[in-house]
């Protein structure tokens, strides 16, 4: 048997921080994880600002941004290292995504893992979906290993991030797909009430759904595609906001209308798998209004873990990923992003 102590890094499309795990992995015969400590380092107001608008910079800032978050990663994860007796095997990063676009063979996650090595005093595994995207696949999601491999015993995954996605199995393979915005979309319109989230979902509730806004969301052509599919900023931007700045309504009302559209698209996408268990993790899994319509309309038992899984279990796998690029095993799957075959994707830094 074989361990590994992997840090995984990851940094969502909610910008909320950058969450640090220290994972123990080991092999025999299965992959088993036990998680040592966990953190959510919270993003300032200026790192908030400097990544949701790192699309719009020139190509001298880019790299130069690129850089500056690498250094913010190492030097988070060498304090975040400094009290854990044993040194870690490598860190493993998944980046922040700057731009997605797999249709154009293209897919950008800043955070240098040169620099990251650098001011961490690791090896470290990044720049995950690359070698997919090239490959012809989506580049996304990339979770669906891990949730293979250290989360096999639930019929279905699903994480409610900043986008929603599923996976789950079907004719012995792993699939997955995006569903839907979630927090990327419900924090969006909560900053226009002063606030960072809607705390259980309560001010969401306090609003009235707006039926033709939910009719033309929920027709939305992404919708009607079958996976595997993804999405990113871009076409929230491009596709999803417009469609509702273009009604004139209340935070509340919007927020709710919301609500009810992700509630529809969730259960639109677990439904047409058999009856089972559903994971439920990411930081949706908090909200108590979205758990309740969503709970009401699936016909799958929903199940919540313990909040330190609920929060960090993307960056556990991650944590998986860089060690199944370290052992140049498989880590990304053509079954779920549709690429041209299983490979073994990131490139890895050495000290």
């Amino acid at each position: 048997m074989k361990t590994y102590l992997s840090i995984g890094c990851m940094s969502g499309t909610s910008l909320d921080g950058l969450d640090l795990v220290a994972c123990k992995l080991s092999f025999d015969s299965s992959w088993k994880f036990e998680l040592l400590k966990a953190v959510t380092i919270p993003y300032s107001h200026k790192w908030v600002s400097k990544l949701s608008n790192a699309a719009e910079l020139n190509a001298l800032d880019l790299a130069l941004l690129n850089n500056e978050y690498g250094k913010f990663i190492g030097k988070q994860v060498a304090e975040f290292c400094s009290d854990i007796p044993e040194k870690p095997d490598l860190v493993s990063s998944h980046g922040h995504t700057v731009f997605h676009r797999p249709q154009e063979r293209l897919t950008l996650q800043i955070g240098n893992g040169a620099t990251i090595v650098a001011y961490s005093g690791l090896p470290t595994a990044c720049d995950f979906r690359s070698m997919d995207v090239a490959l012809k696949g989506q580049g996304a999601p990339l979770v669906p290993i891990g949730d293979e491999l250290l989360f096999g015993q639930f019929e279905i995954c699903l994480n409610l991030g900043g986008i929603a996605n599923v996976s789950f199995r079907e004719e012995n393979e792993r699939r997955a797909f995006d569903i839907c915005p979630v927090n990327m979309a419900l924090n969006h319109f909560i900053s226009e009430l002063g606030y960072e989230y809607d705390l259980d979902g309560n001010l969401g509730r306090s609003g009235k759904v707006q039926e033709e806004l939910l009719t033309l969301l929920n027709e939305l052509e992404f919708y009607q595609q079958k996976g595997p599919k993804s999405i990113g900023r871009e076409w929230f931007k491009e596709e999803f906001l417009p469609l509702i700045t273009s009604f004139q309504l209340a935070p509340e009302d919007i927020l709710r209308t919301l609500y009810e559209h992700i509630s529809d698209q969730l259960s639109l996408a677990v439904d047409q798998f058999p009856k089972g268990q559903i994971l439920i993790t990411g930081g949706g899994a908090h909200n108590v209004f979205l758990i309740e319509l969503f709970s009401e309309k699936t016909k799958h038992k929903t199940i919540i873990p313990s909040a330190q899984i609920i929060d960090f279990k993307e960056a556990i796998i991650f944590a998986l990923l860089g060690v199944l690029r370290l052992r140049n095993e498989v880590n990304c799957l053509k079954s779920v992003t549709g690429s041209n075959h299983d490979h073994s994707g990131g490139v890895i830094y050495l000290p």
